[in-house]
This record gives structure tokens, C-alpha cells and sequence, in this order.
């Protein structure tokens, strides 16, 4: 078993000023792999101070030598890949196979194409005005545990490129491969100070880092409880926030969707991940003359569905992320049942031969209705709420009627007919006939989902203030 005390502060690792430990436990198996520090204020202090000591070296290196050293960041992770997949199935439980394609896949894709869309940037000239971009500056980046790697370098990479100093706070539960990529970040030779660790909860770290007069930006993705808490703490220095936060959007499938095409898509859209992705689309609006159908279909589509040991060939879904979120998803599904939804596959229970760890079987419910909590709250679990409609303008009604707006998704045999629909849409992205997520194209919320934008040159954009330079040009 690992036990790492040390935060990374100021270009060097150092003990924490804490001595309380936080353990790192394997879902699938219920065992403490690894214990981490549980960080206090006096770490965020000196994070803060050298991240500070350190912006206005760094937003002056050229930019050049700024997407050099990312791109170095990329190739050793790239070399360190089967390991960081491997430490991020046992801290999550994600099968191997999916951390080696998407969660490590999409890291390499941030730290790749932010350096490629500064290369593209330019200045812009209005009249007699040249609008030159400024770093925001010292950078508060705040990620979860579902997508841990993947989500931390969606804030640094942009964040390092555009000129800013970082102090990162992953999530507890998954601190490992944070401390891995630290190592690569170090090997790659940033300036002491620019990048900095500090590990623990958001009561002891996360708080008093957001509410701290020397960072300029929080760049936060949570739950919408917590980002609405980093909000208020960041409210009286009036510091810049990006939140991508909770999400409970509806996959619509219209009258002329090809069944056969979408059904298969649709439970990967929901139970990914074990449904452990803010995006998922956890609502499945059907037409009701095609009800009895589709839920056939989707019954007969969910054998596929191998719950299990992660590590094991055929699995597709492994545990969810703790025990205590295994409880919280169970007791959601109950309340369905309690509430008059029925259960078409999945359920409470167990899956068999699985009653240790983390696990929850995927769970289809149907005769949902949409002021259930299994139809507001987001569950993040496989879990997929099947409600009927009668005709488009109510699709659109019970897709809208959400207090979130991250996503959505639309089927139909008809590109533009799927597009005019997903304009009516109130959400940040609407998925059309199961595209794949283009990790250059801006991704973030409206309503209770959020603010701001990450992915590609839109999520370069937030690290910047827009300076105007009037006769310049």
C-alpha cells in the first residue's frame, strides 16, 4: 500500500502541514490502496504564495516555450499511459479497457489541442484598436472523481498556456493520478512555482483556496450543491468562476428514429462509466405509440451489459466510484419504485455474486414520470428513466423542464429535422443521432449547470482577460 504525505509546492515535493491522512480505497474491492494527504490551509498558503511569486515569469515566457514544455507534459504521460490507467480503474473502478480509451484518451486530447488552438490564436484589430489577451492569472482548479485525469488537464492545460500559475485540488477519492501526472508536469521542467498540488477535502483545501484574495480564477466541476457554495465563497474578492456542474438531460427519440441504429447507443449514452459522467443522458423520451417497442428492444439490448471486476475481459461496467455513492444510487432507484416508476431490468439488489464493492446493477425504469426524483435529481449511476410522449412540443416541454441544462440528445432519420429540434433545446450541447463528443467544441451549462465553457480554443478563451489597446492599431 502507498502512503504519499507530501504535497507538491513551489517546484519541489514537501511533508504537509497536516498529518491526517485521507485513505484511497478500491471500489470493486472495498480494500485501501493508498493514503493521501488530507491538506489544511497553511498548504493552500504556500501554494498560493508561490503560484503568485511565480505568474509574471511565466506569462512572459513566450508562447512558444509555453506550448513546448505542455507539449512535453503530453508525451510523458503518453509514456506513462498504461499506468495512469491502471491507478485510475483502482481509485474509480472504471474497466481497464475504457481508462486506457477514454480516460486517458481524452487527457491527451486537452493537453494536445489547447497547444494547438494558442498556436492558432492571433490579435484581433477593431478600428484604431488592437484587443490583446491577458492571463487571468494565479488559477484555483478544483476536479472530481469521475473522469479525474481527464478533467484536471481540461483546466491546466489551457490555464498553463494562456499564462497563468495553477494550484490544483483533485478530488480525494482519486488523488493518485494526480500524483502521477505531478511527476510527469515536474520531469517536464516548469518553473518552480507555475504548477502546484494539494491534496485533501473541500472543507480543509478547496474552500480556503477558493476564498483566497491571491487567486484570480476558480475553474470548478462538481455537483451543483458545491458550485454553488465555490460561488459564494468566491463572491466578496469577486474572482473569475467557471463552473461545469450536475446535469439530468433528456435523449429525445423522435416518431422516424431508426430503432435498431439508436437503441444500442442510447444505454452507452446513459450507463457509461457506470452513469458517472455529469453529461450522460439519463432520460430516454420516447414516442408512446413506439413505447412497448422500445422497451423490448432496450431489455433485450441490456444483457450486453456485463456487470464486474474491472479488471476482467468482458465487463463493461465495473463498480461506481465508492460505497457511499453505490447507497446514494440504490436509494434514488427505490424511490422510484416507491414513487410508481417499474423496473424493466437492473433494480436494488446487488448484481449477483457482487454483493462486495461498489457495484450497482444497470437499471432500466420505465412508467416514469417527469416530477418524479429519479426524473430531477441527477442519480449519477447507470440508471436510464424512460418517459413517454404525445408529439414533438411535449418532447420539447419535458426535455426543457429540468432546473439543469448540460446536454441532450436527439434521434431522428431526418439530419434537419434532429437540428431544429435540438435548437429548441435549453442546454449547453445537444448530441444528434449519437455523435461522438468533439473535444474542440465548447463544452459547459446553462441554467443550474453552470457557467462558463471548457474544450479547444472557447476553453483557452476563459483563462484570458481581453485587454483593449485604443490607437494601437
Amino acid at each position: 500500500m502507498q502512503t504519499q504525505s507530501l504535497i507538491y509546492v513551489d517546484g519541489a515535493w514537501r511533508p504537509s502541514a497536516s498529518k491526517e491522512l485521507i485513505d484511497v480505497v478500491n471500489p470493486a474491492t472495498e480494500q485501501v490502496i493508498a493514503r493521501a494527504p488530507a491538506g489544511c490551509a497553511e498548504d493552500v498558503e504556500l501554494a498560493v504564495q508561490a503560484a503568485r511569486r511565480a505568474q509574471a515569469g511565466w506569462a512572459a515566457l513566450p508562447r512558444a516555450e509555453r506550448i513546448a514544455l505542455v507539449d512535453h507534459i503530453r508525451a510523458g504521460l503518453q509514456a506513462r499511459a498504461e499506468e495512469a490507467a491502471a491507478l485510475i480503474t483502482a481509485e474509480m473502478g472504471a474497466p481497464l479497457w475504457f481508462s486506457r480509451m477514454a480516460q486517458l484518451g481524452m487527457p491527451l486530447k486537452n493537453l494536445d489541442f489547447a497547444a494547438r488552438a494558442l498556436e492558432a490564436m492571433e490579435e484581433e484589430v477593431l478600428g484604431s484598436t488592437r484587443v490583446v489577451r491577458d492571463p487571468v492569472g494565479v488559477v484555483a482548479a478544483i476536479t472530481p472523481w469521475n473522469f479525474p485525469l481527464h478533467q484536471i488537464t481540461a483546466k491546466i492545460a489551457p490555464a498553463l498556456l494562456a499564462g497563468c500559475t495553477v494550484v490544483l485540488k483533485p478530488s480525494e477519492l482519486t488523488p493518485l493520478d494526480a500524483c502521477l501526472l505531478t511527476e510527469v508536469i515536474a520531469a517536464a521542467g516548469l518553473p518552480p512555482g507555475v504548477f502546484n498540488l494539494v491534496m485533501g477535502t473541500g472543507a480543509r483545501v478547496g474552500e480556503p483556496l477558493v476564498s483566497h484574495r491571491e487567486v484570480d480564477m476558480v475553474s470548478f466541476t462538481g455537483s451543483t450543491g458545491a458550485g454553488r457554495r465555490v460561488a459564494t465563497l468566491a463572491a466578496p474578492t469577486l474572482k473569475k468562476v467557471a463552473l461545469e456542474l450536475g446535469g439530468k438531460s433528456a435523449n429525445l427519440l423522435l416518431a422516424d428514429a431508426k430503432l435498431e441504429e439508436a437503441l444500442p447507443v442510447v444505454l452507452k449514452q446513459g450507463w457509461a462509466n457506470s452513469g458517472q459522467a455529469c453529461a450522460c443522458l439519463s432520460r430516454l423520451l420516447v414516442p408512446r405509440s413506439q413505447l412497448a417497442r422500445v422497451q423490448d428492444l432496450l431489455v433485450e439490448l441490456a444483457r450486453d451489459w456485463v456487470v464486474g471486476d474491472p479488471l476482467a475481459e468482458g465487463v463493461k461496467l465495473g463498480p461506481v466510484a465508492s460505497l457511499a455513492q453505490r447507497d446514494r444510487v440504490r436509494g434514488l432507484i427505490a424511490s422510484g419504485l416507491a414513487q410508481g416508476a417499474r423496473c424493466l431490468t437492473g433494480g436494488v439488489a446487488a448484481p449477483e455474486g457482487l454483493e462486495r464493492g461498489a457495484y450497482v446493477r444497470p437499471t432500466l425504469l420505465t412508467d416514469v414520470r417527469n416530477d418524479m426524483r429519479v426524473a430531477r435529481e441527477e442519480i449519477f449511476g447507470p440508471v436510464i428513466c424512460v418517459i413517454a410522449y404525445d408529439g414533438e412540443d411535449q418532447a420539447v416541454g419535458l426535455a426543457n423542464d429540468s432546473e439543469y441544462g448540460l446536454s441532450g440528445g436527439v434521434w431522428s432519420a431526418d439530419l434537419a429535422q434532429a437540428e431544429r429540434v435540438a435548437r429548441r433545446l435549453h442546454t449547453g450541447q445537444v448530441v444528434l443521432n449519437g455523435s461522438p463528443l468533439n473535444l474542440l467544441a465548447p463544452f459547459g451549462g446553462v441554467k443550474q449547470s453552470g457557467l462558463g465553457r471548457e474544450y479547444g480554443r472557447v476553453g483557452l478563451e476563459e483563462f484570458f482577460h481581453l485587454k483593449s489597446l485604443q490607437g494601437a492599431a
